[in-house]
């Protein structure tokens, strides 16, 4: 399928030579349900520029698809890409109003823009994990009459990272006040920061849009968490990477295996492409493909979640996230990470919890919880594996990726193994 430009409602600020350009480079999108039995193929054929195969993973994995295969090449200045994917259920896609969206999503990569926030100050929060941290934001937030719309947080190597969306509680604008902000920042500061944060916390007021994903990974690269020991590892589940030079043909390989997850490709190829290997040569001192190693590992085990998995589906209300978080410190629950949405007056909340040791939570704590905040709005969404001693390796997935460090990907290869 080629996106039909004739129809297309161009932006005023585009002239004729601007137009053709658009159409001469647009990425042409076609969907097989014919050629593979157990998958359907998404092909793209599109104008190679440095992050395209990042846009185009982003955008499969933002419909909730998980990618199965996928063959990457790149010939002179044009990318071909094939993936294999399925819905979560592992069911190849038969809507085909949903088929047509995809199809018109990834035929706008090229120009189309991160999920926009308009109407909402968007915090960015790093530093020291510890019990309680997520329960003390939220109060602070709650306190000077903020409302969480939409959130997310991430914690690895015992360091924290979150971005978060929030509004007046009262009138529902924007936070604009410069001096409010300023106390806003300077109170959660305080906070992130606890009594040993020998690394320093940082807080901010984000104007940059940027996926929300793609900006925790980069938070957390910036903070280096890569360097750190883990603070607590209740598996032996940790990612084997290796990086090979091919010095006949110009490029280094990065092998990959790990347990299998959703959006594991994603993660991978955000941190690939904001390392920014662009200097089109291979990795060639011992130092940087270390570097290399452990920022891939990094990425792939910051949304790796041991235990168990909450839904907190109710009415918001303002210090509702306070309320429960609280309740969750209270009992000896640690919050390893969360995703915080709300529509209308509805929320809907995930967290991702341990006990304070990183170990699966005794299931009569967790009743007893569900009892405190309410027995319908508090679910277990997903109970922990018995044993996460070792890789499966029916259920591990091995990636190679070839000339990642030249100037833009050239070729890829992703194979999984499954039962």
């Amino acid at each position: 399928m080629k996106l039909n430009t004739d129809d297309m409602e161009w932006p005023t600020f585009l002239d004729e030579y601007e137009k053709l350009v658009f159409r001469m480079t647009i990425p042409r999108v076609m969907i097989d349900n014919t050629s593979c039995s157990n998958a359907t193929l998404v092909k793209i054929d599109s104008a190679r520029k440095h992050g395209i195969l990042l846009e185009a993973v982003q955008v499969l994995t933002d419909l909730n698809l998980s990618i199965k295969k996928a063959y990457v090449s790149c010939d002179g200045r044009w990318f071909m890409d094939v993936f294999h994917v399925t819905d979560l259920d592992g069911n190849k896609l038969t809507d085909k109003r949903f088929i047509s969206y995809i199809e018109q999503s990834l035929g706008t990569i090229h120009y189309a823009s991160s999920k926009s926030y308009n109407g909402l100050t968007a915090l960015e929060l790093t530093g020291t994990d510890r019990i309680g941290l997520l329960s003390e934001v939220f109060a602070v937030l709650s306190d000077l009459h903020c409302n969480v719309v939409e959130a997310k947080m991430w914690t690895h190597n015992g360091r924290i990272a979150s971005l978060i969306h929030i509004k007046e509680s009262q009138s529902g604008y924007p936070i604009e006040d410069s001096q409010k902000i300023d106390r806003i920042e300077a109170r959660l500061k305080s906070v992130l920061k606890g009594d040993n944060d020998v690394r320093g916390a940082k807080t901010s007021v984000s104007l940059a849009v940027t996926h929300t994903e793609r900006r925790l990974h980069q938070m957390m690269f910036a903070d280096r968490d890569y360097e750190r020991k883990p603070v607590i590892r209740t598996s032996n589940d940790t990612p084997i990477v290796s990086v090979l030079n091919c010095l006949e043909k110009g490029y280094s390989v990065v092998n990959i295996q790990c347990k299998d997850r959703t959006k594991l490709l994603f993660d991978v190829v955000c941190t690939l492409t904001d390392m920014q290997h662009t200097d089109g040569i291979p990795i060639s001192s011992d130092a940087e493909k270390q570097r290399v190693i452990l920022c891939l590992q990094s990425a792939i085990e910051r949304r790796a979640s041991e235990g168990v998995t909450l839904e907190l589906s109710t009415g918001d209300k303002q210090g509702l996230l306070a309320d429960v978080t609280r309740t969750f410190r209270e009992n000896g629950l640690n919050v390893t990470r969360a995703e915080i949405s709300t529509t209308g007056d509805s929320a809907l909340n995930i967290f991702y919890i341990t006990d304070v040791r990183g170990n699966p939570v005794d299931s009569n704590i967790i009743e007893s919880v569900r009892g405190e905040i309410g027995w319908s709005n508090l679910k277990v969404k997903e109970l922990p594996l018995i044993n996460h001693q070792t890789v499966d390796r029916d259920e591990s997935v091995l990636l190679s990726l070839g000339n990642i460090f030249r100037r833009n990907l050239y070729s890829l290869g992703l194979i999984k193994s499954f039962s």
